[in-house]
């Protein structure tokens, strides 16, 4: 299973150069995804965080009308999942 998932990784670095990296909207969601998967032993997480930053930056830039409906949804999604753990340890 390891030599599997290095090849894996190996072919998901693989893409980094084609990642537009002068829009700083699609660069910085990018590497957050890049890095918070690691950091979080996490896909998922790292896949949310991606998700949550690209729909804030897109908005807050003026690019809101470029995303599409289904990518609002998983954001929302993906930030409530995100708010709960923090949540729940508040409220018990």
């Amino acid at each position: 299973a390891a030599p599997a998932l290095v090849v894996v990784g190996a072919l998901m670095m693989s893409q980094v150069k084609e990642i537009d990296f002068s829009d700083f909207t699609i660069a910085l969601p990018a590497f957050l995804t890049i890095v918070v998967m690691p950091f979080t032993y996490s896909i998922a997480n790292g896949i949310g965080a991606g998700f949550v930053s690209y729909v804030v930056l897109r908005a807050v830039s003026g690019k809101a009308k470029g995303i599409h409906p289904l990518m609002w949804a998983i954001a929302a999604m993906f930030a409530i999942y995100f708010a709960l753990g923090p949540l729940q340890a508040v409220f018990g």
